[in-house]
């Protein structure tokens, strides 16, 4: 995971396809968040009770847990553009088919059909970008996750601003971005290659046999029971206008973006997912218990659905990387899979939510969205030892962990190795050519370990390149330092989602084989996250016995401790 120069390339210079996509998943992201501003105007307009408004978030949900099921299987056969632009007309036309509605089931029946184009989206947006991007997958997975961080950040207050002026606007504000997005696709999108193996609709289904698997996805059933009760429920005690739920959820989604994308991965790190799992949940269950309690003091509903922002940001990143951790199946599989149970979890809630608001008080959907978060942990800790042996690599269980293949000829004892590890990306030859100079200058022969990364963001898993890919960049890189008779060696090591938990394999594998140095390049994804608690350089850093070096063509190798690693945090500032 390294880069060729000293100053890592920008991750937003993309080919338009990129940015076309990109665009289209900020207002995807919208999609929940902006109509919570408008709730309590949809049911004064409308003449709908809340219990009724809720099932707006129930047809969404329910219909996109369903359709998750079966997205791979399309995908497969049609291809990700395809799939890609269905989603997007799909939800162009049902989201403008909701602002033209006159009744509350009219909307409710429209964002059924807008749940299946968001499934169709989401289930190939990653795939697309990542195949799409250039300079490698990193920047890439920036630029979904800046997306997806603005999406949910902006979605409130674009849907406050526009339900303002009347509560039609946040559909047909919907409608109009993503025939934007829906022109740029068709214009900039290039036809993309259909995967070699078609997968099959029961696929998903059949993957909840591994225990790992279930127990994870009825965790993350449990915990969206609570956040969507909390989404479709808090606005009403709130008391405030469309304008100003607009800028609380705003608030509320800039905390998810953030406690996401920057704190998740470095607790994770620091604590390992389960404990920080089970803080979280706890965390969540006394933030809804206080909002129970609060139901008739607005301030305190304010600020606590604010505050929640927080650990549900943490919970969504974690929740799936213990999904994919754990799980022995193929990552678009488990990635379906995990989606069915999770949003089948939050299309329930709010209609069950509306039933116990009618029969007994506003408080009671609250407790028992409380209750569902406190339940998820036991259900957690039954598969603590399944997530505990995939983070420390026990060989316990099914979990499928960073593993390394071999590359071309075996390695010839006797003589301690310099490791490199490099990515695809495009300055990994430089980053290899420049630690193969290291190498000769130390008098040991050069392995190679090329990372072979899953990425993994919020409920979206995708391999960023192929197996045949990542063996022939490595052969590539073989055969050019062969050429110059420098004694060269092979690996690829395969890596789902944890950064760390990859650094950490490889510093095991350096111990084993005697490793005279560790070498890794500068980042295409920048310094903060190249040296940021849970990147594997700071992993790696951490657990290796032997030396780690950060090779530059520009620069003196630098040996890497805890005290260089913050000193180059603090230079990229």
């Amino acid at each position: 995971m390294s880069a060729s120069h000293g100053t890592a390339a920008s991750p937003f210079k993309q080919p338009r396809a990129v940015w076309a996509v990109a665009f289209a998943c900020v207002i995807s992201f919208m999609g929940i968040g902006l109509v919570d501003p408008i709730l309590p105007a949809l049911a004064e307009n409308l003449h709908a009770s809340p219990s009724q408004v809720s099932l707006l978030f129930s047809s969404y949900l329910i219909v996109t847990a369903v359709a998750m099921l079966l997205v791979g299987w399309f995908s497969s056969r049609f291809g990700a553009k395809r799939t890609l632009v269905i989603g997007l007309a799909v939800i162009v036309v049902f989201a403008a088919l909701a602002g033209t509605a006159g009744s509350i089931n009219g909307i409710v029946g429209f964002r059924a059909g807008w749940g299946l184009g968001n499934a169709l989206f989401i289930a190939t947006s990653l795939a697309v970008i990542v195949a799409s991007a250039s300079g490698g997958f990193g920047g890439a997975i920036i630029l979904y996750e800046t997306a997806l961080g603005l999406g949910i950040a902006v979605g409130p207050l674009l849907g406050g601003e526009l339900g303002a002026i009347s509560w039609r606007g946040p559909f047909f504000g919907v409608a109009v971005l993503m025939a934007i997005a829906l022109v740029a696709t068709l214009a900039f999108v290039p036809a993309l290659p259909r995967p070699e193996r078609r997968s099959s609709p029961l696929d998903p289904l059949k993957a909840l046999r591994h225990r790992g698997l279930l127990t994870m996805g009825i965790m993350a059933l449990l915990y969206n029971w609570g956040f969507f009760t909390m989404l479709g429920y808090a606005p009403y005690p709130m008391e405030l206008n469309a304008h100003q739920l607009g800028l609380v959820f705003t608030g509320w989604g800039l905390l998810v973006a953030a406690f996401s994308v920057f704190f998740a991965p470095r607790l994770q790190a620091r604590y390992g997912t389960a404990p920080v799992l089970y803080a979280n949940l706890l965390g969540l269950g006394i933030v809804m218990a206080v909002i129970a309690a609060g139901v008739g003091t607005p301030a305190v509903v304010i600020v606590a659905v604010i505050l929640s922002g927080a650990f549900i940001g943490i919970n969504n990143t974690l929740t799936t990387q213990a999904v994919m951790l754990v799980s022995p199946v193929e990552r678009p599989v488990a990635s379906s899979a995990y989606g069915f149970l999770r949003f089948i979890g939050g299309g329930l809630a709010p209609y069950v939510a509306g039933k116990l608001a009618d029969a007994t008080d506003l408080s009671v959907p609250f407790y028992l969205g409380a209750a569902t978060f406190l339940l998820a942990i036991p259900v957690l800790a039954s598969g603590h030892r399944l997530l505990r042996a995939a983070e420390t690599d026990t060989g316990e269980g099914e979990p499928l962990t960073p593993v390394l293949t071999p590359v071309g000829a075996a390695p010839r004892g006797g003589t301690r190795p310099v490791i490199v590890a490099v990515g695809a990306h495009d300055g990994a030859a430089a980053t290899v050519d420049t630690a193969a100079r290291f190498a000769q200058d130390t008098g040991s022969p050069l392995e190679i370990v090329h990372v072979q990364q899953t990425a993994v963001v919020e409920e979206q898993a995708v391999d960023t390149e192929t197996a045949d890919q990542a063996r022939a960049a490595v052969t590539a890189h073989l055969d050019r330092l062969a050429a110059l008779d420098i004694p060269v060696t092979g690996q690829i090591l395969s890596s789902v989602g944890d950064h760390a938990a990859a650094g950490r394999v490889l510093a095991r594998h350096a111990a084993e084989v005697g490793a005279r140095a560790i070498a890794v390049g500068r980042s295409p994804r920048g310094p903060l996250a190249q040296f940021a608690d849970g990147s594997l350089t700071t992993a790696l850093t951490h657990a290796a016995d032997c030396t780690v070096v950060l090779v530059d063509p520009e620069h003196t190798p630098r040996p890497l401790t805890s005290a260089t690693l913050s000193e180059l945090r603090a230079e990229a500032h």
